[in-house]
């Protein structure tokens, strides 16, 4: 690249350890740099690999939810 166009790039939105921004330019439409994860796509949607259990899973979640309403929702008549 030439450094007038280096110059005008992005720049990364990464904090340093002194809390400062990163001041490397972003990578083409990303949001970081090269070095803070610009280049890594990230896990895969619905990536089960890395699963321990299914606690937290949307699923999971979705069914607490509906219980806790119900248990409140069964305090309230009750009291």
């Amino acid at each position: 690249m030439q450094p007038e166009i280096l110059a005008q790039a992005p720049r990364c939105g990464a904090k340093t350890r002194r809390g400062t921004s990163c001041q490397s330019p972003a990578v083409q439409g990303r949001k970081r740099c090269r070095m803070h994860g610009g280049t890594n796509p990230g896990a895969p949607k619905g990536n089960r690999n890395a699963w321990k259990h299914g606690r937290y899973s949307a699923e999971t979640r979705q069914l607490l939810a509906y219980l806790k309403g119900v248990v409140r929702s069964g305090a309230a008549v009750m009291a």
